[in-house]
């Protein structure tokens, strides 16, 4: 991270880097942040670290100091409750928290505010070559169970941004959390190609929409989730429609309707899909606007930098990008297949996805596959947003049931009807037999959707 900050400061070191609630910092002022910070680090004999803060200026300069001096850091989310703290600290093994919030009581570790570090500096002037091998630890969200910690290496991570183009000028919305993978690549995105990065203190909808005016924001990376609530926002703001650049979507099937109503919204605008991971890294973009990804991408051989194939209907990565292991496990084979957990099936020159492999439905024998289900009730007119699942059944096992959030007013009976005509052609195993309109809806994330007032990005 730190080459990223040192690229742009070495020839602009005034270019802004990020825009934040406390403030703006340019490429130049966080090279030296995190100059400082990595002596700090190696003053202390600091080896491994948490970080907690939802100062995003500063996450950056830790984070490049960690990677200046080998130490493996690892970002938590920035209001986790301070149980969840302890549970994380003693699970991962951390001993150093690295933190500017003074309500995390006591737990088992070390709390270091910032300027500690800061003041805790070694005098032999600094670190020379980068270390050969310097860590990093992401966590996943802990969806299906604990989250775990996936171990990458700097160098894996910024080995495609040298043929980047220079990105001065655009300015990009962070709509992810820090802690998440999606939001770590996005920071090595806006930093690797000099471009700036806007930070809000609250990454919702709602929440961003006069960070996006106020800052001429004109380039933004979000879930297709974050998309929809962010699109029903703009139908309820007076102000004329910002001008995009750039649209990319990640972290979920993006439907073929979210990408005709973005294309609508914003016709000038470059809409990407990219399919990514935290154990196996971005398998790269697709900028065609249609659904899933093109079936070539099956064919590319098995030299390039990202590779893909199908293995029972599952589709598996092998990238130069990929971790290196789980944490407390041995590293994986460099060069070895990832299983995604993403079913797909190829249908004519795409590569269609059919949900996560965990969310299969078995309905009497038959595989029922919740995604395209939740595609279709999607398109009825009333629903803001559905969620399909399996309940379970004395006689076949399970049926498909559906949730739905209703889009503003409307009659529960008729809502019901329409979703069932929707799916009634159907193979008979997929259409739900339970429909039921609901106030909100809890995410794959742990997030909870209540209309257009849900929170998705933090």
């Amino acid at each position: 991270m730190i080459e990223l900050l040192r690229r742009v400061a070495t020839s602009d070191a005034d270019r802004l880097a990020v825009v934040a609630a406390d403030g703006e910092w340019s490429y130049g002022q966080l090279a030296d942040e995190a100059d400082l910070l990595a002596a700090g680090l190696r003053g202390a004999g600091i080896e491994r670290l948490a970080i907690v803060s939802n100062d995003v200026p500063l996450i950056v300069a830790l984070l490049a100091a960690s990677s200046l001096v080998g130490a493996e850091a690892c970002v938590y989310a920035p209001d986790i409750a301070p149980e969840e703290l302890a549970r994380q600290a003693a699970a991962f093994d951390h001993k150093v928290i690295v933190t500017d919030r003074d309500d995390l009581g006591e737990p088992p570790s070390d709390l270091v505010p910032p300027a500690r570090l800061r003041a805790d500096r070694a005098e032999d002037g600094g670190p020379g070559e980068l270390p050969a091998r310097r860590p990093l630890l992401v966590l996943t969200t802990g969806t299906t169970g604990k989250p775990r910690g996936v171990r990458h290496d700097w160098s894996r991570q910024l080995s495609r941004t040298g043929a980047a183009r220079d990105g001065a000028g655009q300015r990009w919305l962070l709509a992810y959390g820090p802690q998440q993978f999606a939001g770590l690549q996005v920071l090595i995105h806006v930093l690797g190609t000099g471009a700036t990065l806007v930070s809000p203190p609250v990454r919702r909808p709602q929440a961003v929409m006069d960070w996006i005016h106020r800052e001429c924001v004109d380039h933004i990376s979000a879930t297709p989730t974050f998309w929809r609530f962010l699109l029903a926002e703009l139908r309820a703001d007076t102000r004329p429609v910002p001008v995009l650049r750039q649209i990319t979507l990640g972290g979920e099937a993006a439907p073929a309707s979210l990408l005709d109503e973005l294309t609508a919204t914003f016709p000038d605008a470059r809409i990407s899909h990219i399919y990514a991971g935290s154990e196996f890294g971005s398998t790269g973009s697709v900028s065609d606007r249609r659904d899933g990804l093109p079936a070539s991408l099956l064919e590319r051989g098995e030299d390039g930098e990202v590779d893909l194939r199908i293995v029972d209907g599952e589709l598996w990565v092998r990238s130069t990008a990929a971790m290196l292991g789980y944490y407390g496990e041995d590293d994986r084979p460099e060069a070895d297949w990832w299983p995604t957990g993403d079913l797909v099936e190829v249908v004519g020159d795409r590569i269609e996805f059919q949900g996560r492999k965990s969310d299969v439905i078995n309905v009497g024998g038959v595989k029922v596959h919740p995604l395209p289900v939740e595609e279709r009730v999607a398109t009825v007119a009333g629903v803001f947003a559905a969620r399909v699942y399996g309940r379970p059944n004395a006689l076949v096992g399970a049926v498909v049931a559906v949730d739905v959030v209703p889009d503003g007013e409307v009659d529960e009976q008729d809502l019901k009807a329409a979703v069932r005509a929707a799916c009634a052609d159907l193979p008979r195993p997929w259409q739900p037999k339970s429909v039921r309109v609901v106030e909100e809806l809890a995410t794959k994330q742990g997030k909870t959707l209540r209309g257009i007032e849900a929170a998705t990005g933090d």
